[in-house]
């Protein structure tokens, strides 16, 4: 079967087709003909680095997946061949979706939201569940609180500002100037150009701040916030110092790592056939140009999601 491989770390240009055998499912797998593989800021880092598992060694990349159950193994009760399904397996460890076929433990996924095209499907997985799992797993956001989005028509931003939307929040997101109408768009009922305006004098009596960028824009988030309020940052682990600076603030900070999660992705499926989430796809390339996608991706100018389409 067709796959991306490399044969060494480096910069997108690595990144080739290369002939590899299809994989069996193992007990409590599945084994899915991948249909398209979103593309996220994890796959360009494991592919300059290894990753956290496998640091200095390339690994099969790809863990957004949307296509149909092939084989089922020992065991696997949930589905049979024939079912759409869409989900992130295994992250941290390697997946490869970028490939025809790839297997994953059947809990990894969930069905597909009816009429969702595959390519959508794909992008949604690591984007909407980082996004779930830190604004209702660790924030917990509630009707009426004002929810602070960083990047807010970025990949995970535009799927956050939708889901704290749904919860009943207030929601204020940043962006810059030409991509307000977008973001305005997704339900945000403020939007600040952090171009021109400092969020911190911007947005004030904030309770949850989601930070995809971070830098000092944890610390700077901090100020946002009221008594009780959480910054969760997903760019970069809550440094000590401050993390111990919210607790005497009576504040919390707190970082995330997204993981896999067939209850969330259920939630994530119900928000879309209920019509209160959708993904922005800004670009689809063929298999074959993974390392073009890894380029879009890189320069930080996209907005929503890149999606690799790899069957018909």
């Amino acid at each position: 079967m067709r796959a991306i491989g490399q044969d060494t770390l480096g910069g997108p240009e690595v990144l080739k087709i290369v002939e590899i055998d299809r994989p069996q499912p193992g007990p409590s797998e599945v084994l899915v003909r991948v249909h398209a593989a979103g593309v996220n800021p994890t796959d360009w880092w494991h592919r300059a680095s290894g990753g956290l598992l496998n640091p200095g060694q390339p690994i099969p990349l790809g863990w957004d997946v949307s296509g149909v159950v092939e084989e089922v193994g020992l065991g696997v009760t949930m589905y049979r061949p024939g079912d759409e399904v869409f989900g992130m397996p295994r992250l941290p460890e390697p997946a490869g979706a970028y490939a025809e076929f790839m297997t994953s433990p059947a809990r990894h996924l969930a069905r597909k939201p009816a009429g969702l095209p595959h390519v959508e499907a794909a992008a949604l997985p690591i984007a909407a569940l980082t996004a779930w799992q830190s604004l209702v797993d660790t924030a917990d956001v509630r009707p009426g609180q004002r929810v602070l989005v960083h990047a807010a028509a970025g990949g995970v931003g535009h799927l956050a500002v939708q889901i704290a939307k749904a919860r009943g929040g207030y929601v204020i997101g940043t962006a810059s100037g030409p991509k307000h109408a977008f973001v305005r768009g997704l339900g945000a009922d403020e939007v600040i150009d952090y171009t021109r305006t400092d969020f911190v004098t911007a947005a004030q009596d904030i309770d949850v701040v989601l930070d995809t960028i971070g830098g000092d824009y944890g610390p700077r988030s901090l100020k946002t916030l009221r008594p009780g309020g959480i910054v969760v940052s997903l760019a970069s682990p809550a440094e000590a110092p401050l993390a111990a600076i919210a607790e005497r603030q009576g504040l919390r900070a707190g970082f995330t790592i997204v993981e896999p999660d067939n209850g969330g992705l259920k939630e994530i499926a119900a928000l879309i056939e209920a019509g209160e989430l959708r993904v922005e796809v800004e670009t689809v390339l063929p298999l074959e140009q993974a390392s073009k996608a890894h380029e879009l991706g890189e320069s930080g100018r996209t907005k929503g999601k890149i999606v690799l389409s790899v069957a018909a």
